[in-house]
């Protein structure tokens, strides 16, 4: 978030917490605390929701008529929905991990990881519906004044990444999007956006008896504990038998029946499936990276490359393992590839500016670092910047570089703070 943007926040928050203010809910009627108003919702959501997605992936870039599909079907609830006037989008984020999120003012996005899960239309239009009361009903907005996530100290700074870490970016505790997306709904949350899911469902002409269809699934895999799903989907949306039970009696009361779309979503998800041996490649390469075993996973993800070679995600991944083997030129040609297949994707230009500084090449580090900053700034690519300023005698720039980093509250942050003290004596 910018830093007009944070103040304003933070202003209309003291402001509003003096008074007490009351709204009432778009979606149930009822009266709540309202400290944040629509604008700065709406302005939150379109600032958190690239960034967001970035942390959490990155764009599905590889078959677009995949998102295109998934937006048709948002747009279609979010037309019935308690706010129409929302500025929906939707997107389908390139992780395994099942997951689905919304940010406030309707910025939706789901992950192939789940997409792979469902059987038709009318369970992706359930999975759709249920996001789209989070974000009309402001349950993120909510979650956001009684958890007080704003920081202004250290916002937009609490990502830090060395070169030999494999479970992806550590997320500190900065990033307002990342947290509104990943934080935990309560079960009175998870209810309403069940209850109100399954109504839009029906006014859409889908049939709504796949909403439980959809909590059966999820309550049966939370039992059996996939790893996935329980890092996933279920750390946000904790799903229930009292759910499955409570949208079964309101399917029983307004009626099933309706559209369920199985063969339009399997020609649809027909690419994905096509692709999913080169995904899994990767996540086998990935979990052979975390256990040390650097050239089994080395051959595994030149099998997923084999397989996939438009895959940005794939060559990262690649030249993080040449870093881990010091194979640092390696490792330079595929970031290099992988910011030429992604460029917006911050993380790549983050991880090839790291690895051309190891290299000595000061100007394409700084390049990338910067653009990676432009994406979603972190506490890293700051520090960093702030040492090839020094090297290249810009102090002024160094000065600025390092009480950016010095915000984050980690090892990153003391370095900082030790080289501006030193620079500033």
């Amino acid at each position: 978030m910018s830093k007009k943007h944070l103040n304003a926040v933070a202003v209309t928050l003291a402001f509003a917490a003096s008074l007490t203010g009351c709204s009432v809910n778009p979606v149930t009627g009822e009266k709540q605390l309202s400290l944040i108003p629509e604008s700065q919702e709406l302005a939150m959501g379109a600032e958190q929701y690239i960034p967001t997605q970035q942390t959490q992936g990155g764009r599905f870039y590889v078959d677009p008529e995949l998102t295109l599909y998934v937006q048709q079907v948002g747009q279609k609830l979010a037309r019935v929905s308690d706010r129409p006037d929302l500025p929906f989008e939707f997107v389908v984020l390139n992780s395994s991990v099942p997951n689905a999120w919304a940010l406030p003012g309707g910025k939706i996005a789901v992950n192939r990881g789940l997409l792979t899960q469902l059987e038709d239309e009318a369970q992706l239009a359930a999975v759709l519906g249920h996001e789209i009361v989070h974000a009309a009903a402001r349950h993120s907005v909510q979650r956001l004044q009684q958890a007080q996530l704003i920081s202004l100290g250290v916002a937009g700074l609490g990502f830090a990444v060395s070169d030999n870490e494999w479970a992806g970016l550590a997320m500190g505790t900065a990033a307002l999007g990342a947290q509104l997306a990943l934080a935990q709904y309560s079960q009175g949350d998870e209810l309403e956006a069940d209850h109100y899911g399954i109504a839009y469902m029906k006014r859409a002409g889908y049939d709504p008896q796949a909403a439980v269809e959809l909590q059966e699934l999820f309550v049966k895999l939370s039992e059996g504990r996939d790893q996935n799903f329980l890092q996933g989907l279920f750390a946000t949306h904790p799903p229930s038998v009292r759910r499955v039970r409570e949208n079964q009696a309101l399917v029983n009361r307004i009626g099933a029946g309706g559209y369920r779309g199985a063969d339009a979503y399997q020609r649809k998800l027909a690419t994905l499936r096509q692709l999913q041996p080169a995904y899994d490649a990767h996540d086998e390469a990935l979990a052979l990276a975390s256990d040390g075993h650097y050239q089994e996973a080395l051959d595994k993800i030149n099998e997923a490359i084999r397989r996939l070679p438009r895959e940005a995600m794939f060559y990262s991944l690649r030249g993080r393992l040449h870093q881990a083997l010091d194979q640092r030129e390696k490792a330079e040609a595929d970031f290099d590839k992988a910011i030429a297949l992604y460029p917006e994707m911050f993380e790549y230009q983050l991880r090839g500016g790291l690895n051309a500084l190891a290299l000595g090449e000061l100007e394409t580090a700084r390049q990338r670092l910067t653009r990676a900053n432009q994406s979603v700034p972190t506490s890293i690519a700051y520090l960093r910047l702030g040492d090839i300023a020094v090297r290249q005698g810009r102090r002024a720039e160094a000065i600025t570089a390092y009480r950016q980093a010095a915000q984050s509250d980690d090892e990153i942050g003391a370095e900082a703070r030790q080289k501006l003290a030193e620079l500033t004596q």
